[in-house]
């Protein structure tokens, strides 16, 4: 058998993915703009019908029973409720993101609040987030993490990119005493995809255990990443422990190392975030974490807490911003 020539093998392989790529994204945007014109059409006659008793349960019942018989699947009664809210939620169909999926939407038309509807949709769209991406981050607040959510029109700023807590249930780390700072960095190694994930927009991976040499030393940075939408290095120094000020006096001489040996022309200056298990606001409320818009201190969690949990954690952290009165403070 001749042997076949693999730059053949790879042209038309990527001939064939570029063209299911393509079938793909029209059969989504023809799906998309089809939901959205039933939901309009679903509205507009509901509205002109309003006046009748029990109007919406019984013609969705009705128009489901002779959709279903004409078409089959995918025209039942909470299918089309579901494009009702579409239209409802997204009333303006140029801005529709052919980038998202029907799933997609569906989720987001379940947010009432249209500020986080936007955010989640911005950030569902320019992050590449799955639709199980998107519901594990709605169920985790992921927005109310925010240790400074950004608000539209405004320019980007580091705290609007870092979270407290962050949640790294991903990592499948046993919550021990005998886990160590290694264990957890190999573990983001081996799960970078749902780190970057969970970090949010911008970031790309740079290195692990990243070396940086003066005259006199050698150090080397648990895990440095860079942000592109803000031009900057990001240093995550990670802590199995509670914070204490020497970790802070640590990650600050990191910074300003990674500023005065690898940061260059054109870069912002470097961000440091500590992620520690515990958090004492005392010490950030008296160290240079309380003045610096370059370092932060997050606590993490290796599991998925429950939500009132999580309210709980997100509102102590607001509470204890406004006492210090950071200007970090969430909204």
């Amino acid at each position: 058998m001749e042997k076949l020539n693999p730059l053949l093998f790879e042209s038309i392989r990527a001939i064939i993915d570029r063209a299911r790529t393509h079938v793909y994204s029209v059969a989504n945007a023809v799906l998309l703009e089809s939901y959205w014109q039933i939901g309009r059409l679903i509205v507009e006659d509901e509205q002109a019908g309003a006046s009748r008793a029990g109007y919406g349960k019984s013609t969705l019942k009705n128009l489901s029973a002779q959709l279903t018989e004409a078409y089959g699947k995918g025209y039942d009664a909470s299918n089309l409720r579901n494009m009702r809210s579409f239209y409802l939620s997204f009333p303006n169909r140029d801005a529709l993101r052919h980038d998202l999926s029907w799933t997609h939407y569906r989720i987001l038309s379940r947010l009432s609040d249209t500020g986080k509807r936007d955010y989640y949709l911005n950030h569902a769209s320019h992050c590449g987030w799955d639709s199980r991406t998107l519901q594990r981050n709605i169920n985790s607040l992921y927005f109310e993490r925010s240790v400074s959510p950004q608000s539209q029109g405004e320019p980007m700023e580091p705290a609007h990119l870092v979270k407290d807590p962050y949640i790294f249930e991903f990592l499948d780390i046993p919550i021990s005493p005998t886990a160590s700072e290694s264990d957890m960095e190999s573990a983001i190694i081996e799960h970078l995809k749902s780190f970057l994930l969970e970090l949010g927009k911008g970031y790309a991976f740079v290195g692990r255990q990243v070396h940086v040499a003066t005259e006199t030393s050698d150090f080397y940075i648990d895990l440095v990443f860079y942000n592109y939408i803000l031009k900057c290095f990001v240093i995550f120094d990670l802590k199995m422990g509670p914070l204490s000020h020497q970790d802070i006096g640590q990650i600050d001489m990191y910074v300003r190392m990674y500023d005065d040996l690898k940061r260059i022309v054109g870069d912002n200056p470097t961000m440091g975030i500590l992620l520690c298990a515990e958090k004492d606001e005392t010490i950030v409320k008296y160290s240079v974490l309380a003045e610096s818009k370059q370092l932060f201190a997050s606590k993490y969690l290796l599991y998925l807490p429950t939500e009132a949990d999580l309210q709980r954690l997100i509102g102590q952290g607001r509470a204890r911003f406004e006492a210090n009165g950071s200007s970090l403070g969430r909204v």
